[in-house]
């Protein structure tokens, strides 16, 4: 599955690239209209995320184009909350509208429920491994059947995780994916971990899931 990122703003590629990248997807990118336009034509791309705001062409003349031979879901990134923007947006094709700034939790929460709405995914809706099981629909997680109630970050670290068994994510990996930005003080993702294990491991001082690697970050085991 490839998901097709437009923007001028480079560094706002390189992050939604990051974390597309982290949930399995590969991600192709593009900065103004007409090359939108022309990495729509790949058929492997299966949703696109553009801007509106663009050089040479505008997001909206792209996504008018993108329409005339594309029915993949796009969804539209502006800085711009007018209603009346939206509605441009929609009147040239787009599914979606998300204002910046956003959370990326937010755009790949969007991202999924297009894809399941087009039938682009087939997303595993539950995640087992041993007496541990994550249900991504319902956002619920089970210990030996029994359902555990996490916070919502502690929700997307565990899933997290458990998607990407044995791969190392450093505190700043995590909070770039997680909390969708920078925070300076990285010891909020140690007290996450530490909450997550005390509600999902049997001896939370001696962790059998939620390993640390020192020196370097967090991962599950398989």
């Amino acid at each position: 599955m490839k998901i097709l990122v437009v923007d001028d703003e480079d560094v706002l590629v390189k992050g939604i690239r990051f974390n597309l990248q982290n949930e399995g997807y590969e991600v192709l990118s593009g900065s103004n209209g007409r090359q939108a336009v022309a990495l729509a034509h790949d058929p492997q791309v299966g949703l696109i995320v553009l801007d509106v705001m663009m050089p040479e062409l505008d997001g909206l003349e792209a996504c008018r184009q993108i329409r005339q031979f594309s029915d993949v879901p796009i969804i539209m990134l502006t800085a711009r909350a007018q209603d009346m923007d939206k509605l441009l947006g929609f009147e040239h094709g787009a599914d979606d509208y998300l204002t910046k700034p956003f959370n990326i939790l937010e755009l790949k929460a969007r991202i999924r429920a297009l894809l399941r709405r087009s039938g682009g995914e087939e997303e595993r809706p539950r995640i087992t491994v041993g007496t541990l099981t994550v249900d991504t629909r319902e956002r619920n997680v089970y210990k030996d059947d029994r359902m555990v109630e996490l916070t919502a970050r502690e929700f997307e670290l565990v899933e997290l995780l458990m998607r990407n068994p044995n791969r190392v994510y450093s505190r700043e990996n995590l909070l770039d994916v997680v909390w969708g930005e920078y925070h300076s003080d990285i010891r909020t993702v140690d007290v996450h971990i530490r909450r997550i294990r005390e509600k999902l491991e049997t001896v939370p001082a001696e962790p059998e899931m939620f390993m640390t690697k020192w020196g370097v970050g967090y991962y599950f085991k398989a």
